[in-house]
């Protein structure tokens, strides 16, 4: 199941919060979601649900989600740690959750066990920790076992251990041929999980693409030379229209990713290379990059 947002947008007062957003979900992948505090990630999956009104439509293979049936087996959101009753028990949550969608109640106890639960599934999960009311979202999510995942902010809370098992969870569920779409400010956890990535800045698109080629972007990206000649081999580097900074007494970061082009550079000048190696922005270093000065400190809608 493909899944299409189409000129997605919504307006706070004079704020744009989602400007005219577009992009396509596709199976079989994690697709992470990045943006700037305030950029318009929630109030973009809201408008993917149908629960903001707002500009555009979500098509879910091809039909809005009204004419979908049943919708809880097209698509499971967990956009809300706190979202259940606090004096409900986390079994008689997900057995409500269940019985609407018309779900096996054996099936309440498997996700109890798969989201680690089962030891307090008889207790109200007012008095839960973030990190265990994170998990009784997932669990409500994934509990019709749908084709679609949006998760908002789901490792909020949880401790390392929590964290490797969900990003080992949802890479496999993604692999099963469904679409997971999760956002984070774990931009060092977003890396291990995600293969494509959709970037908004001010609840407008940025990027729509691989998480490598988003990386590849980034001037961060670059050659470390070091050498027997540092004033030459710059002069040599430069004459060939490269970009070159001096790291140290003997060193140069070059702005390419072609080691041999340096290396043989370095041969033709007659110099010496002591060191000669490509250094790989992170998606943090990329992230902050591409999306400087447009971080929004101001609290209200479009977060």
């Amino acid at each position: 199941m493909d899944v299409e947002a189409i000129g997605l947008g919504k307006s706070y007062g004079d704020v744009r919060a989602v400007d005219d957003l577009a992009f396509t979900l596709r199976p079989g992948m994690v697709t992470g979601f990045l943006g700037p505090n305030g950029a318009g990630k929630s109030t973009t999956m809201r408008l993917m649900l149908g629960l903001d009104r707002g500009d555009g439509r979500t098509l879910w293979d091809g039909r809005t989600l009204v004419e979908q049936a049943p919708v809880t087996k097209v698509v499971g959101a967990h956009l809300d740690a706190r979202f259940f009753h606090p004096s409900r028990t986390a079994r008689n949550h997900l057995r409500m959750l269940a019985t609407e969608a018309k779900v096996p109640q054996q099936r309440v106890d498997e996700v109890l066990t798969l989201v680690g639960l089962d030891s307090v599934a008889g207790k109200r999960p007012g008095g839960f920790s973030l990190g265990m009311a994170q998990r009784l979202g997932l669990a409500g999510a994934i509990l019709a076992e749908p084709q679609v995942l949006l998760l908002d902010e789901p490792a909020n809370g949880l401790d390392p251990q929590s964290i490797q098992w969900l990003r080992d969870f949802l890479r496999h569920y993604a692999q099963q041929g469904n679409v997971v779409f999760v956002s984070s400010h774990l931009l060092s956890e977003m890396q291990l999980m995600a293969e494509h990535l959709v970037v908004i800045a001010k609840g407008r698109l940025v990027a729509d693409e691989t998480l490598e080629a988003f990386v590849a972007r980034s001037t961060r990206n670059d050659v470390l030379v070091r050498t027997t000649d540092v004033a030459a081999l710059e002069t040599a580097l430069v004459s060939q229209g490269l970009a070159v900074v001096r790291e140290g007494d003997d060193g140069l970061a070059v702005a390419t990713s072609d080691t041999d082009l340096v290396g043989d550079t370095a041969f033709r000048a007659g110099v010496g290379v002591r060191e000669l190696s490509r250094r790989s922005a992170s998606l943090e270093e990329a992230f902050l990059e591409l999306t400087s000065g447009d971080q929004q400190y101001a609290t209200g809608g479009g977060q």
